[in-house]
């Protein structure tokens, strides 16, 4: 068969990692990345914030710390006191930058707590606000609000970019795309060509926002490699067009205030150096100073002897330029400096050089000092761009280390390079894993596939698969165009689809994923529309696999669509299904409905409608259940699968046909507890994705006379309690345990302080953690804000101990709602 031959390899650090016996390099070795993730809040700013016990008034607060999108706060005029700072969200609570109530006729008002401290208000504004730092106005209200300003960098935003090549004028380039904080440039007026793209880190010294050029008295020219490309009339078009809108596309302007300063130079022209041509940094060559343009930039010249040459090596640097070393420094460090072609004689001596040449070295002054404190050693591996082709970003290997340059082997290039030499504060490479945060294709090592043959998941797909970013890109493009599509082609025009997180999300989604969707998707071309949606519900999913297998399409059943191949993963396996899609406007609201019930989720859960407050199904009285009670009890075949298992969905590697106990789901409603509804399940299929969690759980439950088997299961269901467990069904077994396991507080967590937190943790399983909340200041408040995501993110966790606490979080949140909510 045809399609059994493409087989996707599954690249995993960890299981990489393991089998080469190395280490990661250090994530705080990678100071731009760092950078990148910083929300734009920094302790120590101020802003002016609802008084909790008065809605009406707000007061001054100072922020103590950040954790994702929380705050920690405290009213100014409590000093060193700590025991009234709070926890808030950005997104939900009411926060303004200084200044704010005064625009808006808004009481700002001392806090009871501090009355009698701050006998005169207007002084003590005056004294507490003078050369104060207030938060971001951007950053609190409108669309920025509670978004990591890098984010703010979107495709079709324009920045000026230095040209480095050849002069340090700059032109306008468009965002392509943003990975991460890197950037894909296209230059302004080459709309239709990426051949001269560039990638390049936001904070690169020379990007900038629109304007730096003429601030800086630099001219806006386009580059020598495409300025033939128009006439000067045409260029100068463009620059006025840009100029128009401005407004439009402009970048924020506190994103650059990260980016490294530029200090003064002592080099002078004719100087001889040795140096690194960022274009081909595989060797280190002598080099010349050709230019001094003024106190900030030079000319570099890679030399070359050859009477014929056509082409010179030539780039332009400041003073912390990576790559730029003074004489001798490759003999000092046992490295071998390639002569100037045209040489005579292979062995170089920079004294006969200079004499030859009769020129003088730049003196040791003109360089910067070289750090060794970087946290990278020798076979550490990390994530870097190949310098020959910027697309690619690969698994890198450190091979070698001098002062703060790392020389690295990469491997899975599509074009074998030589070692990359690079500076340890480079903005092309990555920490391991950065890809994959990023939804980056990262290039996987050629070596692995015949190593890793047995997690291949093989299948048969109808057509190529597109990636999720074509998708996306290509439902962007729907949107730009979408007053065109709906007057052309108003029948297969799809209608905004929402996702309503508040609804019930069945046994097989998690709710947190699905509150982190996007709103809605859409509009555009019903297929490309709804492959979205359903590519978003399958991620979104605690074992994508399986919901990938009750969408699939059934053979035997009427074909009315359109059918279309989506892809999941889970645990290092790829799945691969025929997915059945509507093609017209008319029958889209049908389908979103009819796929909710397949999920056995509310059937308003996503669709062409949003839901405000209630939905119209009253979903919220459900816990703990299947959504089957809306559709009669279910028979013994599944909604859409055809009896003799699953034609389409294949897996490598099944493991032998196990008897499979019944297994019984429990929908309860909130008043009482409905009658049992058998799944039956095909064996082999990849819901237990080829004999995982539930086949484990399976063996355990038919072994349960073993009293460690019941123990090891405890726990198993214990570490596996997530944040929005509502949504899993449990078995009887998990019932009575939850009954064993209700938690009875002597007091409001709301009012529990930083001590009271950690006494509770040390009295769980979680009592290593405990430290933590100490160190980070977390009290009764913050606690109950705390979610899974927030937890693996800021306090850097594993997954496994990350679940555990969320599941003793969780159980004082209940405790909470039934003890102290009313």
């Amino acid at each position: 068969d045809a399609g059994s031959s493409v087989e996707e390899m599954e690249f995993n650090w960890d299981e990489y990692l393991e089998d080469t016996g190395a280490t990661a390099a250090p994530h705080g070795s990678f100071k731009h990345v760092d950078t990148s993730l910083q929300n734009g809040f920094a302790p120590g700013m101020k802003l002016e914030v609802a008084v909790k016990s008065d809605q009406n008034t707000y007061w001054v607060a100072t922020i103590i710390t950040t954790c994702g999108q929380l705050l920690l706060l405290r009213y100014d005029g409590y000093g060193e006191d700590r025991k009234a700072d709070f926890w808030c969200d950005i997104m939900t609570a009411d926060l303004h930058p200084i200044g704010w109530c005064e625009q808006n006729k808004k009481i700002l008002k001392v806090p009871e707590g501090i009355k009698d401290k701050i006998p005169d208000q207007e002084e003590f504004l005056q004294r507490v606000l003078k050369g104060a730092c207030s938060a971001p106005a951007n950053l609190l209200e409108g669309l920025h609000r509670g978004k990591n300003p890098l984010d703010l960098i979107a495709p079709g935003s324009r920045l000026e970019l230095q040209n480095v090549r050849d002069s340090l004028e700059a032109w306008i380039v468009n965002v392509v795309e943003n990975v991460g904080g890197r950037l894909k440039l296209r230059y302004e007026g080459l709309e239709d060509s990426d051949k001269f793209d560039q990638w390049t880190f936001y904070l690169d010294p020379f990007l900038h926002q629109v304007g730096w050029a003429a601030q800086h008295g630099y001219s806006l020219q386009p580059p020598l490699a495409i300025r033939s490309l128009k006439s000067e009339a045409d260029w100068q078009e463009i620059l006025k067009k840009v100029k128009e809108e401005e407004e439009e596309s402009s970048v924020p302007t506190d994103l650059f205030k990260d980016k490294p300063v530029i200090g003064v130079h002592s080099f002078s022209e004719g100087m001889k150096l040795e140096a690194v041509d960022p274009m081909a940094p595989f060797v280190i060559s002598p080099a010349t100073v050709l230019k001094v343009y003024n106190e900030k930039y030079f000319m570099i010249e890679i030399d070359d002897l050859r009477p014929e040459r056509t082409t010179s090596q030539s780039y332009i640097c400041h003073v912390n330029s990576a790559g730029i070393f003074p004489v001798q420094w490759s003999l000092k460090n046992g490295l071998h400096l390639s002569p100037p072609p045209g040489y005579p004689g292979q062995d170089f001596d920079w004294a006969d050089y200079l004499k030859q040449c009769g020129a003088e070295a730049a003196p040791q002054s003109c360089f910067p000092l070289l750090t060794s404190d970087h946290g990278f050693k020798e076979n550490m591996k990390l994530e870097a761009v190949n310098p020959v082709d910027p697309e690619e970003v690969c698994i890198a290997t450190v091979t070698k280390l001098k002062d703060s340059y790392l020389w690295l082997q990469l491997e899975g290039s599509k074009k074998p390079v030589p070692d990359c030499i690079v500076s340890v504060e480079s903005m092309n490479i990555f920490p391991v894993g950065w890809c994959e945060t990023n939804g980056y294709q990262l290039r996987p090592p050629r070596k692995a596939i015949v190593n890793k043959q047995k997690k291949i998941a093989v299948v048969q797909p109808e057509k190529q698969i597109l990636s999720s970013r074509t998708v996306h890109d290509g439902l962007k493009n729907q949107e730009l165009n979408s007053s065109d599509s709906v007057v052309i082609n108003g029948k297969y025009c799809c209608p905004k689809i929402y996702f309503n997180h508040r609804c019930f999300s069945g046994p097989y989604l998690n709710k947190g994923r699905i509150a982190e969707l996007p709103q809605s998707v859409g509009p555009g071309n019903c297929v490309l529309v709804l492959k979205e949606v359903l590519t978003l519900l399958i991620n979104a999913a605690y074992k994508p696999s399986r919901v990938l297998r009750e969408l699939q399409l059934d053979e035997e059943a009427a074909w009315h669509g359109h059918g279309e191949t989506l892809k999941a993963k889970y645990k290092g396996k790829s799945y691969r299904a025929t997915v059945e899609v509507v093609r017209t406007a008319d029958r889209v609201a049908d389908f979103c409905r009819k796929t909710c019930i397949k999920l056995e989720c509310c059937p308003n859960l996503f669709g062409p409608q949003m839901v405000l407050d209630k939905c119209s199904e009253n979903c919220s009285v459900l816990t703990k259940t299947k959504y089957t009670h809306y559709y009669g009890k279910r028979k013994n075949k599944r909604i859409g699968r055809p009896p003799g298992g699953h034609s389409n969905l294949e897996v490598a590697m099944k493991k032998p046909n196990k008897r499979r106990k019944r297994r019984k789901h429990f929908f309860v409603h909130k008043k009482k507890r409905c009658s049992t509804s058998v799944d039956n399940t095909p064996v082999g299929s990849p819901q237990g994705s080829g004999g995982e969690e539930e086949d484990d759980q399976d063996e355990s439950e038919l072994s349960h006379s073993l009293a460690q088997d019941r123990d090891k299961r405890k726990r198993k269901l214990r570490t596996f309690s997530f944040s929005d467990d509502e949504n899993k069904p449990p078995s009887p077994k998990d019932i009575k345990m939850e009954v064993a396991e209700k938690l009875q507080l002597d007091s409001n967590p709301l009012e529990w302080s930083v001590a009271d937190v950690v006494r509770f943790l040390k009295s769980t399983d979680c009592a290593p953690l405990a430290r933590i909340f100490l160190d980070q200041e977390i009290d009764g408040q913050a606690l109950l804000l705390l979610t899974l995501p927030t937890v693996q993110e800021c306090m850097d966790l594993k997954l496994g101990p990350a679940i555990k606490l969320c599941h003793h979080i969780e159980r004082v949140k209940l405790a909470f709602y039934q003890q102290f909510a009313n």
